[in-house]
């Protein structure tokens, strides 16, 4: 297995779709916009408020298959220093209840600054850790029957989607738990599982078969491209089975918004390619230069960065309402310098400590 060294494109990575996430949620509190965007078909009506919002795309399906690569690679190396398969599994299986837990009882109460507790709420941090506990039972398995799995769970969810069901009944709690998006979980499970599942593949190549740095990046850059292309003849021409909206023409704005909630065929090809292109870019700068270093910092510490930027945001527009949904692009902008110059030095702290400490709950986090 990999040594430690190994990490750093993905914990480099994983820094960037934090910081980018973190300006998604900077817009959301401070972009006037989000008073009349319906996320579920949002319009925009400049580039610059669609190139915000877009590029949030990256997030969900980077921190899904990250997570899947991280867990596989855990997994083998706690395995390989002596620890029994059962425990190396029942530690996955506890942080993945853990992530559930802190998604009911912690982020939910936390977009509004704790004035309430909102149990009623799945999200995507409890859909990662419902994918860990999925993916605990496959981790052992070999790569070719986890892809198998990931294909075909991504091949016939566009097929459950048509299963019709009253929103209003009980039937809404596990259709949009697993298959649709609505009020109780934007992100369902199987999707968001398949993706996770291809990380685990992905980790396969990445951290044992691909060796040398030179052939990981060229190889990702590849295989993402390849992967992307797909997706746009997806788009193109896959008609109502890989896509939930029309895709307009090629290159135009709306051949770009993918259906995210819940995410078409299209969109989770196009951006598992994306990602994989990504991870093999961030390889390739890393030959180079220590330039991404400093995404690691937030790339070590997700959970904890995830779990405190958002409550730091919903408070201080609390305390400052005439900043809520007041502004803009620019706005949004500003409002990220200032999470990341909090943050950043928090994730930092949290870093060091998470690297000394035994503690159950601190390496939960």
């Amino acid at each position: 297995m990999a040594g430690k060294q190994r990490f750093e494109f993905i914990d480099q990575f994983r820094g960037l779709i934090g910081v980018m996430m973190a300006l998604g949620h900077s817009n959301y509190y401070f972009n006037a916009a989000w008073l009349s965007l319906d996320p579920l078909d949002p319009f925009f009506d400049n580039f610059g408020q669609f190139a915000l919002r877009y590029m949030g795309y990256l997030c969900a399906p980077g921190f899904l298959m990250m997570n899947g690569a991280m867990m596989y690679n855990s997994y083998w190396r706690r395995v390989a220093g002596g620890e029994s398969p059962g425990r190396a599994r029942w530690d996955f299986i506890q942080r993945g209840l853990f992530l559930v837990a802190v998604q009911l009882v912690w982020v939910n109460a936390s977009w509004g600054g704790f004035a309430r507790l909102r149990l009623e709420h799945f999200g995507i941090i409890a859909t990662i850790g419902t994918s860990m506990l999925l993916l605990a039972i496959m981790v052992r398995w070999r790569w070719q029957w986890r892809l198998a799995v990931a294909v075909v769970v991504s091949l016939v969810h566009p097929l459950l989607l048509r299963i019709p069901y009253d929103a209003k009944a009980w039937t809404h709690v596990p259709m949009q738990l697993f298959i649709d998006s609505g009020d109780f979980n934007k992100y369902p499970v199987l999707p968001w599982f398949a993706l996770a599942t291809l990380g685990s593949v992905m980790a396969h190549f990445w951290f044992e078969a691909w060796r040398d740095g030179a052939q990981r990046a060229r190889r990702s850059l590849a295989l993402g491209a390849s992967l992307i292309v797909t997706a746009w003849g997806l788009r193109l021409w896959g008609g109502s089975y890989a896509n939930i909206f029309p895709a307009g023409k090629f290159f135009e704005w709306s051949f770009f918004l993918e259906q995210k909630y819940p995410p078409s065929l299209s969109h989770q090809v196009w951006f598992a390619g994306a990602v994989i292109f990504m991870v093999g870019l961030f390889c390739l700068i890393g030959l180079r230069t220590r330039v991404l270093r400093p995404f690691a910092i937030v790339g070590r510490v997700p959970l904890f960065f995830y779990a405190v930027h958002i409550p730091l945001l919903a408070i201080f527009t609390r305390l400052l309402p005439d900043l809520y949904r007041k502004g803009a692009v620019l706005e949004s902008f500003v409002g990220l310098a200032g999470l990341l110059a909090v943050m950043l030095p928090l994730a930092w702290w949290f870093g060091g400590v998470k690297r000394k400490s035994r503690n159950w709950f601190v390496r939960m986090i």
